[in-house]
């Protein structure tokens, strides 16, 4: 028995997640967007860091008629995220609000989103976040934060007032094979629902967890 009822409801998973995610902006002090980004080291070691998912991709039914998506975030890919991303192919990130008392869970596979979308939004960041992009060799040993100010003076006049996308920036997108969507329920007895696939455009399975 399917018993997802109100903010449960539908048909589309990314959807679903859009509309939370609307709905904490409204709500959400900061940074409604903010992810916990989990990665794997090449040792096994997990890795979790604080960045902010920039867009959730809701492509409705393929061909198929299986509701298709992607989250996507930005990043240098030199970074140990990005690096590890790259190694295995895979990422999992969690979404909190406490000011709705919700969370979304993901996991899938992850691929560069290094084209004309990646270009557009590097465009649309302050022109001090462009040049820092290209001052910053994320997650290298830095002398000091002099040297970093110095980085960004040269940069600065060496690109000007409008400086393109770096070749070592981009994003990434995670394509899900599992959603979990969370409420905070009276007494601990939350509300969770996963939806759970084999892989991209194979059908979701879709069931109620205990809290």
């Amino acid at each position: 028995m399917d018993d997802r009822t109100g903010i449960f409801a539908g048909d589309d998973p990314f959807l679903i997640a859009r509309s939370w995610l609307d709905e904490a902006r409204a709500s959400e002090p900061n940074d409604p967007d903010a992810i916990a980004l989990a990665t794997v080291d090449a040792r096994g070691l997990p890795n979790v860091r604080m960045v902010l998912l920039r867009e959730i991709e809701a492509e409705g039914p393929g061909s198929s008629g299986i509701p298709e998506g992607a989250f996507v975030f930005y990043t240098n890919y030199g970074s140990a995220k990005a690096r590890e991303i790259e190694a295995t192919g895979a990422a999992a990130f969690v979404l909190h609000w406490k000011s709705l008392r919700r969370q979304i869970r993901v996991r899938g596979h992850a691929s560069r989103e290094d084209g004309a979308k990646a270009d557009a939004y590097f465009a649309s960041r302050s022109l001090k976040s462009r040049l820092g992009a290209w001052a910053s060799r994320q997650s290298e040993p830095l002398a000091s934060r002099a040297a970093l100010m110095a980085e960004v003076a040269r940069q600065t006049a060496l690109h000007g007032l409008n400086p393109p996308r770096p070749p070592f920036w981009g994003g990434f997108r995670i394509r899900p094979v599992e959603i979990e969507f969370w409420a905070d329920g009276a007494y601990r007895l939350h509300d969770r629902f996963r939806w759970r696939r084999e892989g991209p455009g194979k059908p979701w399975q879709i069931e109620r967890l205990n809290p």
